[in-house]
């Protein structure tokens, strides 16, 4: 039998919102049956390298402030560059989620930069794979992928709740999603 598969979330989280959906992608690659580890780059200093060296997959999670990943997140992005320069995470999966406090909020930027980041870092991106929600007089706000995206899971949290209230359950359960579809490409990944 082959060794567990391991799928590291890299986030950052502001307020707590995109905390919850990092916790949620850990939960859906947990029930997909690979071993998820969380990894917090809030602090640059006390970043889980080994964690995120040693995994077949890595989960890049940010909040989209001002049309782009966070300060922090966009931090740890060049603190990386020593991994880069050595192919360190070259043919990795990856995958990204993040959270806004607007509709829109210019969440695919965020996401686009999380792609050709893991692009520069030779890594392969795994898509949400889930079609819109959301999208027509039959659906509603309580839809998987009620956003709409293709490239990773987005949500939104209001502005004036907190994490514990927001981002909403459909948000949460398409995170979950999108652990679970890069916890099982990773498996048949390394096989």
């Amino acid at each position: 039998m082959s060794e567990q598969v391991k799928v590291a979330v890299a986030y950052h989280s502001g307020y707590g919102h995109t905390e919850v959906l990092a916790q949620a992608v850990a939960s859906g690659v947990e029930n997909a049956g690979a071993t998820a580890l969380t990894v917090s780059v809030a602090d640059i200093e006390s970043v889980d390298w080994d964690a995120l060296n040693s995994a077949d997959a890595i989960i890049f999670g940010s909040p989209t402030y001002m049309g782009s990943v966070s300060g922090q997140f966009k931090t740890f992005m060049d603190a990386s560059s020593k991994i880069w320069f050595e192919g360190g995470w070259k043919d990795k999966l990856a995958a990204g989620f993040t959270n806004s406090s607007s509709q829109s909020g210019d969440k695919l930027n965020t996401l686009i930069q999380l792609s050709v980041y893991a692009a520069q870092q030779g890594m392969n991106w795994i898509s949400l794979g889930l079609m819109p929600g959301n999208n027509s007089s039959q659906g509603d706000a309580t839809d998987l992928n009620r956003i709409g995206s293709y490239l990773g899971a987005m949500a939104q949290s209001n502005a004036d709740e907190g994490a514990e209230v927001t981002p909403p359950q459909a948000d949460r359960d398409t995170a979950e999603i999108l652990g679970a579809r890069v916890a099982a490409a990773a498996q048949r990944w390394k096989q």
